[in-house]
């Protein structure tokens, strides 16, 4: 491939390790932490949270292997047409894509509440926020990808520096250094803490942990996106391994940690922790409560901004994962070819264009149709762990066809520990959170089909692309030995 028909490799290793970690760090950590301990109990949150932690590791492990032999800004797309069967790269790709564009969508809005928190911003109105943020992502994505680069590198600190804060902050509470007498670990052991649920059966405990799953899983997805930049790597071999290696650290400080301190200081009978699901509520984010019970007056500002600046870097990321895969499947005949155009800052400008146009199409039906708007947004809602499936299963041919081949697993540049247990566990765990996400089926036999619909409205969404792709151009799995390894990515 031609340097003027590819994106350019212009990303440093310090972008790409600030865009992993930066990735799982958002309003899922900022905002419904507190929603899972007040659900599951700390004993429970801090569960879901190590098992999915685990699970993103391994997932990340497995990506990491194929994004370092093969980086591409097709990702699990391109990797599952390669070594599993193109009709299940051409679903993933169009899947995730669609996620993102309403991840963007819903980001955009949630910028507008965010910013409406501040009252003499509530000058302009809310859609006016939402075209001005619109526009500001749409400018950092149409340059070149090191602007992009170099503003998740900073808006990745800000997250990073206000956990650190919020840890070290949490940890002088808990010893009574700030904002009050010595607390310990009281909260612990309040009601029937550390595990809960709806009664005292230990069934009821296990279901209350899987229910929490979900709001983990959902806080992780973004980790991903690494493999989205490999594309644009000036050095994937060095980058790539780099930033995969220090996801079980980040996960283990920003999450693990966050969520002991959280329950150390806030009981889980607190009501401060049931509402925390917007950027609407930001005085009950348990990062607030906890900054202004240490007698911090202006955390909720505080907090506010880091949220925005949160809910901005993800729509940034968004529109830049999204436009990527489009451009990576017109690269590979899986979408119109009109898509691969670049501009001369190496953008995919018609991805871009074509994106934001969708983008803005699903901000006026949000204006105009609730009900609809609904049904778009539950479309959606699994498809970070469908591409996750996507990553385990890829990885897991994708060894499997390199070692069928014969050749030497030493050669591999980066090499993912424990095959084939960690593809295969991360399969496991994301099944159980894929059909755990409707908790009152599974517990109460309650058969709600609006709810059913909207829940796992994603997995049909998936197979009409799947089987539109496999009926039409009639693929099979490929076999092993037919795997093609070569790194040609053109």
């Amino acid at each position: 491939m031609s340097k003027e028909n590819r994106v350019q490799r212009k990303l440093k290793s310090r972008h790409i390790t600030m865009i992993a970690i930066g990735g799982c760090i958002g309003s899922g950590l900022f905002m419904t932490s507190g929603q899972a301990i007040s659900n599951a109990g700390p004993g429970g949150a801090l569960l879901a949270y190590l098992l999915i932690g685990l699970m993103v590791y391994f997932l990340m492990t497995s990506l990491g292997e194929m994004a370092t032999y093969l980086p591409t800004s097709g990702s699990f797309s391109t990797y599952a047409s390669r070594y599993v069967d193109p009709s299940l790269g051409f679903a993933l790709g169009w899947n995730y894509w669609f996620n993102w564009v309403i991840t963007v969508a819903v980001d955009i809005e949630l910028s507008a509440l965010a910013v409406s928190y501040w009252e003499p911003m509530r000058i302009l109105p809310a859609w006016v926020w939402s075209m001005i943020f619109l526009l500001i992502i749409i400018g950092l994505n149409s340059l070149s990808v090191q602007v992009y680069g170099e503003s998740e590198y900073w808006f990745a600190l800000i997250k990073v520096v206000t956990v650190i804060v919020f840890l070290v902050i949490g940890c002088l509470t808990i010893f009574g250094i700030l904002g009050g007498p010595f607390i310990g670990l009281e909260n612990l052991t309040v009601g029937e803490a550390p595990f809960i649920g709806e009664d005292s059966s230990l069934s009821s405990k296990i279901l209350a942990a899987i229910g929490v799953f979900l709001i983990a899983g959902y806080s992780f997805q973004g980790t991903e996106l690494i493999g989205v930049t490999a594309g644009e790597s000036e050095n994937p071999e060095r980058a790539i391994p780099k930033a995969v290696k220090q996801v079980f650290w980040r996960i283990l400080i920003f999450y693990v940690l966050a969520i002991i301190v959280i329950g150390l200081l806030i009981p889980y009978t607190s009501e401060d922790l049931m509402g925390a699901a917007s950027a609407e509520e930001i005085a009950k984010s348990p990062f607030t409560i906890v900054f202004q019970n240490a007698g911090f007056a202006f955390a909720a500002s505080v907090m506010n901004a880091v949220i925005l600046t949160s809910i901005l870097s993800a729509g940034n990321s968004g529109m830049f994962a999204s436009t990527r895969m489009l451009y990576a499947m017109s690269k590979e005949n899986q979408a119109f070819p009109i898509f691969s155009k670049l501009n001369k800052n190496g953008t995919p400008i018609n991805s871009l264009i074509a994106t934001t146009l969708v983008i803005v199409t699903v901000l006026l039906i949000q204006k105009t149709s609730d009900g609809a708007y609904t049904y778009i947004v539950a479309a959606s809602g699994l498809t970070g762990f469908i591409a996750w499936l996507g990553i385990a299963i890829s990885h897991y041919r994708f060894r499997r066809a390199y070692i069928k081949q014969g050749k030497d697993l030493n050669e591999l540049k980066y090499k993912a520990k424990w095959f084939p247990v960690g593809p295969i566990l991360a399969l496991i765990l994301c099944i159980i959170v894929i059909v755990g996400q409707d908790t009152q089926l599974i517990t109460k036999g309650v058969v709600d089909w609006g709810a059913i619909v909207t829940t796992y409205m994603g997995i049909p969404v998936f197979l009409f692309f799947y089987l539109y792709h496999k009926i039409k151009y009639k693929t099979k799995l490929i076999p092993l030995e037919k795997v093609d390894l070569s790194k040609n990515i053109d």
